[in-house]
């Protein structure tokens, strides 16, 4: 396999990942509690949780992400698929979604 059809593959695969976390934490969004500085929790029950919890260590293997505990590198990891899936604006994943503007 050549380097381009590999780095194909990786980029389909994160994409991926990416959505499939969104789609997971969206079916939960409506439970969530929000603070002060903004930053929302999301409560994932079992078993989505696992999978969840399973797609955050890829990504940040994936990532190279770093830190003291793994739940460190997990929200490194969240914090990087949540733009890549587009719940930060500047997402080029926002462009053709269904309802938005821009698309």
């Amino acid at each position: 396999m050549i380097a381009s059809e590999r780095f194909e593959r990786a980029a389909v695969l994160g994409v991926a990942v990416a959505e499939e976390t969104r789609r997971l934490l969206s079916r939960h969004l409506e439970d969530r509690e929000e603070g002060a500085d903004g930053t929302v929790l999301v409560d994932v029950p079992y078993p989505d949780a696992a999978v969840v919890a399973t797609l955050l260590d890829v990504a940040a293997e994936c990532f190279g992400e770093r830190g003291s505990s793994v739940e460190e590198m997990r929200q490194a990891a969240l914090e990087t698929l949540l733009q890549l899936a587009g719940f930060d604006e500047e997402s080029q994943l926002n462009r053709g979604v269904p309802g938005r503007e821009d698309g």
